[in-house]
């Protein structure tokens, strides 16, 4: 009978709680012997295992007399495995009804500040109840790992409509009556792109206000734990966590899970996922939008499908949303410029073998017969303009008529996707209920780390009320530093590429000899010349020093950011932000503005050349010019840097991932329970979405700054993001723990960016036509020097090259072989020997440089002011984007007015009926 009474006492303590399925009705129907109770735990699980936490059960079978051991011993084995069943995708307390919204973690510490932690938890968490937060926690014991508490979060209804309240979150007060989507001519032609509209737009639209507490019969409230969506609950709970105090230590307040987190007291937070990505959850979890996810977006064989963005949106947030809006229509708008820059392409593939000028030089009877002054001092010897054959036919496919118009039309483009952008935008506002969503709601959420690093008050100018304040003066010696140390990188940046610039020179000439001596590489000088390989290796060199020097600068810049203790975390953000850019713009860019507007463009002539810190001489252009070199630059870093990247955001977390589970007990993430499968997961941290915004910023930098020497950049990073998309979403769904959900209403400063390097591209593509390319030459001798009527191009390579007298070369510079020819010719525009100003630039070389910055101002001028037009033309809101806006406005406060009238109505009526009430007892008395 002592059994049943242990029994019985138990679950008197639960008589008002949830059994699974049921409630206790009658104490009575408990008095059963144990081992029957027991049995029908077994073979039925959900009735009863839910209500009694595991302390209970392991004593509930400990009191098992000792003939039943072995039987105890198979039944505690037979109720672990029913509980790892059971609770291995619940995302619910132990009761089955409270829904877990948010999961801390720790491991007992046995260092001297293991007290201190356990001190700051316990105040912490008791402060969260305060709040009206619940909490459950699971002991270590039950971990798989042996070592791990997990504190589980619930936030009640209360705390809920309290905090969205604070936050201004809209919540839906009327089905939407404005049709979702037009019919638009043709859409029957995009049925394969399409996505189920049960996917694309899970929910209907609805007219949204405001949520307030004491409106709550005004808002569409069916179920009180459904109504705020998953990403609103763990915003609200993180808003609650990041503020919550945990004691005074050195006399100032401390606050914030950000502070417990760095000190090591808890050693994550985050929400859970709705289940597992590879199967949809069982009752009586909710719906698992995780596995819908992963199905109808984050797969490969979905390239060529839209996003589900709504529901990346309820999933994840607006933040993390809007950037996969953003990356989406930059992809399709890289469709436009590939298709135009591939067709530049082929019409210079086609075009290949009939130029007039890699004709001549190809010929051996004008090319083979124009020898070359020797590209480097005493061990580079004089060499023919033919074997540069295949390199000014390659040269062609990127340097030809089309150039033109590609730069042209990229100007263009690159406004209309800022345009239309600004559309997209503003109808994503409308859809999503951000149109009165203002920035400055987060520039009053003060960064925990501000606050508790201030000593001085201010009264807020806007709310009236005293709020932490630092002055400029502590700030200053920060700012100074950032500064300082931005600036050392930028010119360790310059200083690295000078150094590649110089290995360029050195072993250009080794290369040369080299060629020149082996025998054996004479099948291989046609394609692979000093120049070609010089460059290539010089790029790849490049490129591994930029991926080295921008991993340490990442480390360096967020801690500088940090040390100017940012007031909210936009302008934590902000500031990292423009140290990162202008790094990076200055890392990835540098050695393609050399090649672009520096290489061989200063370096003398014959007998009088520049010299690099008066050793090594001066790089020069192959014969048909350097757009070629900046072609193999920009291929070699644009191209590495997305392979890399796209490498890096695929492997780093998966294998991150693999090493946490392998430490674990068992390897299979089937067999513990839904917050440790999240806990073992990598962490996407505050600035996940910033390197993924500065990744694709820089890619559209190489798209439209050099996309003059390059039309198949957009090509690249067309299939880039086709990928980017994919892989993004791949690991946000199975490799990263959920992220909490943040509101944005647009890319921020991103924007900004975008439009300076929009406004830049135009100057730069101008200028690589005008100087790098040979469009420009080419033209001026066709209208100005061509002498040949039916073939007007005939004689330009001969024209475009100068004489220079082997007899005047200095003794420290001339090959010491003698040779049988007395002249030899380089690139540029100078008077012969014979000339009364030997060597000087002739009357050509100022018109080909007149031409050129007449070019320049007139390509400038045209695409500015067709950028401006398409500006002025393009509304920055649709129309019928701004007529649904007035009209949810207007149904919004009609709404709302009906529902104030019928509640005054109600009160005046209640008022009145008590009024008559209390007259008639009145009377009844008199």
């Amino acid at each position: 009978m002592a059994q049943t009474l242990t029994l019985d006492t138990i679950l008197s303590q639960r008589q008002k709680k949830m059994l699974g399925m049921g409630r206790v009705r009658d104490r009575r129907s408990c008095m059963v012997p144990t081992c029957i109770i027991i049995n029908s735990i077994i073979s039925s699980p959900r009735c009863c295992w839910q209500s009694l936490s595991s302390r209970e059960t392991s004593f509930l079978i400990s009191e098992e007399s000792a003939p039943a051991k072995r039987f105890n011993l198979f039944l505690r084995r037979r109720l672990m495995f029913k509980k790892d069943e059971q609770s291995k995708d619940s995302i619910f307390f132990r009761d089955g009804v409270r829904q877990i919204d948010f999961v801390l973690s720790y491991v007992d510490d046995i260092k001297k500040e293991a007290e201190l932690k356990a001190e700051r938890r316990q105040v912490f968490e008791q402060n969260l109840r305060k709040t009206g937060l619940e909490l459950e926690i699971e002991d270590k014991r039950n971990s798989e790992d042996g070592r791990t508490y997990f504190v589980k979060i619930h936030a009640p209804w209360d705390v809920l409509v309290t905090y969205a309240e604070v936050l201004g979150i809209k919540m839906p007060i009327k089905e939407s009556d404005i049709p979702r989507d037009a019919n638009i001519p043709l859409s029957y032609l995009a049925g394969p792109v399409k996505l189920p509209r049960n996917v694309k737009h899970p929910h209907p639209e609805y007219f949204t206000a405001q949520f307030t507490r004491h409106r709550q019969e005004l808002f569409l409230i069916e179920d009180e734990s459904s109504f705020f969506p998953s990403s609103a609950r763990n915003r609200i709970v993180y808003y609650i966590l990041s503020r919550c105090p945990f004691g005074i230590e050195e006399g100032k307040k401390r606050f914030g899970i950000e502070r417990l987190l760095t000190s090591h007291t808890y050693s994550s937070a985050y929400p859970l996922h709705d289940g597992q990505y590879w199967k949809p959850s069982e009752p009586p979890n909710p719906v698992n939008e995780r596995y819908t996810l992963r199905q109808n977006w984050a797969r490969f064989s979905y390239f060529y499908k839209e996003q589900p963005l709504d529901l990346v949106r309820n999933y994840f947030g607006e933040k993390i949303g809007i950037y996969f809006v953003f990356l989406g229509y930059y992809t399709e708008m890289l469709t436009f410029a590939a298709v135009v820059g591939l067709a530049c392409f082929i019409y210079g593939l086609l075009s290949m073998n009939d130029t007039s000028s890699s004709t001549e030089i190809c010929d051996p009877q004008i090319g083979g017969q124009i020898i070359m002054c020797p590209l480097c001092d005493l061990v580079c010897d004089y060499w023919r303009l033919n074997t540069t054959c295949l390199a000014s036919k390659v040269s062609h496919l990127f340097d030809n008529e089309s150039t033109v118009f590609f730069a042209i039309f990229m100007g263009i483009w690159v406004t209309l996707f800022l345009e239309f952008w600004k559309q997209r935008q503003a109808r994503l506002e409308y859809e999503w209920d951000l149109v009165d969503f203002e920035e400055e709601q987060q520039q009053l959420q003060l960064r925990p780390e501000f606050e508790a690093m201030c000593k001085h008050r201010k009264m807020n100018a806007v709310t009236k009320e005293m709020e932490p304040y630092m002055p400029l003066c502590s700030r200053i010696p920060w700012y100074f530093l950032s500064g300082a140390t931005v600036t050392l990188w930028m010119a360790l940046v310059i200083a690295c590429m000078v150094a590649v610039i110089v290995y360029r020179l050195s072993v250009f000439a080794t290369f040369a000899s080299f060629m020149e001596s082996e025998a054996s590489l004479k099948h291989v000088k046609s394609f692979l010349t000093p120049q070609i390989t010089t460059s290539l290796s010089g790029s790849c060199l490049n490129f591994m020093v930029i991926l080295i020097l921008n991993f340490f600068y990442e480390k360096i810049s967020a801690w500088i950011t940090k040390m100017e203790i940012p007031r909210t975390y936009q302008e934590y953000e902000s500031s990292l932000t423009l140290k990162m850019f202008l790094f990076q713009f200055v890392n990835f860019y540098s050695s393609c503005f050399y090649v672009a507007f520096f290489k061989g463009k200063f370096v003398g002539y014959p007998g009088k050349y520049t010299y690099l810190f008066n050793v090594w001489r001066s790089e020069e252009c192959d014969p048909g010019g350097c757009l070629i070199e900046l072609t193999t630059q920009l291929t070699i870093i644009m191209t590495g840097k997305q392979i890399f990247g796209n490498v890096k955001e695929a492997i780093y977390p998966l294998v991150l991932n693999w090493w946490r589970r392998r430490k674990a007990r068992t390897n299979s993430e089937k067999l513990y329970s839904r917050w440790e499968q999240d806990h073992d997961l990598e962490t996407f941290g505050s600035l996940g979405l910033f390197y993924e915004y500065l990744e694709t910023v820089i890619q559209f930098g190489f798209v439209t700054l050099f996309v003059a020497s390059f039309p198949l950049a957009p090509l690249l990073a067309l299939l880039n993001n086709i990928i980017e998309i994919r892989v993004d979403a791949w690991k946000l769904t199975t490799q990263y723990r959920r992220p909490v959900a943040a509101k944005a209403h647009s890319i921020g400063v991103w924007q900004d960016i975008l439009y300076g390097m929009a406004v830049l591209s135009v100057a730069t593509n101008a200028f690589i036509v005008a100087f790098t390319s040979d469009i420009i030459p080419r033209l001026v001798y066709y209208y100005a020097y061509s002498t040949d009527d039916t073939e007007p191009m005939k004689g330009y390579v001969n024209n475009s090259l100068s004489t220079f007298l082997i007899a005047d070369f200095p003794n420290h510079t001339v090959p010491s072989e003698k040779r049988d020819f007395t002249t030899c010719r380089y690139r540029d525009y100078r008077y012969p020997p014979d000339h009364d100003q030997k060597y000087f630039h002739n009357m050509q070389y100022w018109h080909v440089l007149a031409a050129k910055m007449t070019f320049i101002i007139v390509m400038e001028h045209v695409v500015f002011l067709v950028k401006f037009l398409l500006a002025w033309m393009i509304p920055d809101v649709p129309k019928d984007v701004l007529e649904r806006i007035k009209r949810e406005k207007l149904m919004t406060i009609k709404i709302l007015h009906d529902f104030e009238l019928n509640k005054l109505k109600e009160n005046l009526r209640t008022n009145y009926g008590e009024f008559s009430k209390q007259v008639m007892i009145e009377e009844n008395k008199v």
